[in-house]
């Protein structure tokens, strides 16, 4: 994935030299890349080509850098360090911080225009329709706005779980949806078995992440920690507690396993992965 966006990405030579670092600088050289290995995991479902994944992955996980340099900004979570190096806007400025997140995003979906990435233009158009809603008001930014809107507050649990539907779980669903479409047809059976899986597996990831923000070291996340609770947010630590949040995150681990079961042996990586999101350290 490195190598792809690297290619994907525009040269930092090219003008306007400071946008397009930037650009780079957001993209390359950290990240767990969660969403382009779900994107891959999914197309082996249906024997999909290495060629049409990396781009799909490359298009995903340039919206993913987008809503991170957003997120990050002083306007929205005001924060100064991600995947271990300063933020956008303290490393450059807040508004080419702003250009940066514009600019990837509609990189993102020139991928999905110019390349072929499936037999059929209706499935490769619904992959274009699934990325741009987990982009939008139903996806990432209504569940930020739900985030800016209560913090200070509490949400119940059901709030608290439909904000990260749309604020985290959205671009993971979309993940496994393009990866898939990338391949073969799977009929609707598999593929509501792939949707009920990344459902678990995008909410246990937001699971996950808050107890890591609870206990895990500013050093280990690459990120600010602790900072949810400085900010008196809502999150699965202060609703359930730490046991209740494990917890939760096991159940869902355990149905993520449990809808890739008539999926046969194409879906192991999928497994891994719900094992790898439930069970990660940082």
């Amino acid at each position: 994935m490195e190598a792809a966006l690297a290619r994907l990405l525009p040269a930092p030579q090219l003008a306007p030299k400071r946008l397009h670092d930037a650009m780079r600088y957001a993209s390359l050289g950290g990240g767990k890349r969660v969403r382009p290995l779900l994107a891959f995991a999914a197309g082996a479902v249906s024997d999909a080509s290495p060629e049409r994944l990396e781009i799909a992955a490359s298009a995903i996980e340039m919206i993913h850098a987008y809503s991170l340099v957003h997120d990050d900004l002083p306007c929205m979570d005001d924060d100064v360090l991600r995947r271990g190096k300063p933020t956008v806007h303290v490393e450059y400025d807040e508004a080419t911080a702003m250009l940066v997140g514009d600019a990837l995003q509609a990189l993102a979906f020139q991928l999905l225009a110019e390349h072929r990435l499936a037999d059929d233009p209706a499935a490769q158009l619904g992959m274009v329709r699934a990325l741009a809603y987990a982009a939008g008001s139903h996806g990432m930014a209504g569940g930020q706005a739900i985030d800016l809107e209560s913090t200070g507050g509490s949400l119940t649990l059901p709030e608290l779980e439909l904000m990260h539907i749309q604020k985290t779980g959205a671009l993971i669903r979309a993940a496994v949806a393009i990866g898939a479409a990338c391949g073969e047809a799977l009929g609707e059976a598999r593929q509501a078995k792939l949707d009920h899986y990344s459902k678990c597996v995008g909410l246990a990831f937001q699971v996950v992440d808050d107890v890591l923000d609870a206990e895990a070291s500013t050093a280990t996340l690459g990120k600010t920690a602790g900072k949810d609770a400085r900010q008196s947010k809502p999150t699965y630590v202060s609703t359930m507690g730490i046991g209740g949040a494990r917890e939760l995150a096991e159940t869902l681990r355990r149905d993520a396993h449990a809808a890739l079961e008539q999926l046969g042996a194409r879906a192991r990586r999928l497994s891994e992965l719900a094992d790898y999101v439930v069970l990660r350290k940082f």
